[in-house]
């Protein structure tokens, strides 16, 4: 009998590990900011360098962040973006409290809409961008859109993929969790404009931004259990 509930105990154990390896990307497009552990495969990368107030910067990152990029007093931060063309067999992402961010005209379903404003430098302002970005505005200035949700718990474990680490943000709660991942709270605080700063929000947004003279944004880094 000992034996018996050893190896069904062993069952459960390697069939919930490999259902959780077989959950996919919900279907449709969207972005999520690139880890150190690099995009899911598959996905479209993209980057945006802004330039942050030139006199007295006061940028700051969590210590031991794991975003990709290169951040010091201007901030380089790359992006992983969901072909639309790919097919997933998961039509929709689950209920929670967080966000993504928006690309092409809508959100997918579930999601509010939002967006952050930030003044960047005015003075020999060196903004500049490549690749496949969220939707938004990549000029002298930087806006980005954003799908937030909040219609479950945020203690109510949702599915996502295990595989490999991801970033969402946090929305009006502590860090949505996530069935078999390790969870880190992860904020940057962004020295914007200085002079007749114009910085502001619209919509649903993530926690932290504001219509304040420095953004602030509140993330949160997903890492397989087991992985540290």
């Amino acid at each position: 009998m000992k034996n018996l509930e050893i190896s069904f105990a062993l069952f459960f154990v390697i069939f919930t590990a490999k259902s959780a390896a077989l959950v996919e990307w919900p279907f449709g497009t969207y972005t999520l900011v690139k880890p150190n552990a690099g995009c899911p495969s598959g996905w479209l990368e993209g980057w945006r360098y802004q330039d942050n107030e030139d006199h007295n910067n006061k940028n700051k990152m969590s210590y031991g962040h794991h975003f990709y990029g290169s951040f010091g007093r201007n901030l380089k931060f790359y992006y992983c973006t969901r072909d639309s063309n790919e097919f997933s067999g998961r039509r929709y992402w689950p209920s929670g409290n967080y966000c993504i961010l928006k690309q092409g005209a809508s959100c997918p379903t579930g999601f509010q809409t939002g967006s952050v404003y930030w003044d960047d430098e005015d003075r020999n302002n060196k903004n500049s961008y490549g690749g496949v970005l969220p939707s938004g505005e990549f000029g002298r200035n930087t806006r980005i859109n954003y799908c937030c949700r909040e219609d479950g718990p945020y203690n109510n474990a949702v599915q996502l993929p295990t595989t490999q680490p991801f970033y969402l943000l946090r929305f009006t709660s502590q860090c949505q969790m996530v069935q078999g991942m390790n969870f880190e709270n992860e904020s940057v605080e962004f020295d914007d404009e200085d002079n007749n700063n114009k910085n502001s929000v619209s919509g649903k947004y993530p926690l932290g931004a504001s219509n304040g003279r420095n953004q602030r944004l509140r993330y949160c880094y997903y890492s397989p259990l087991g992985s540290k």
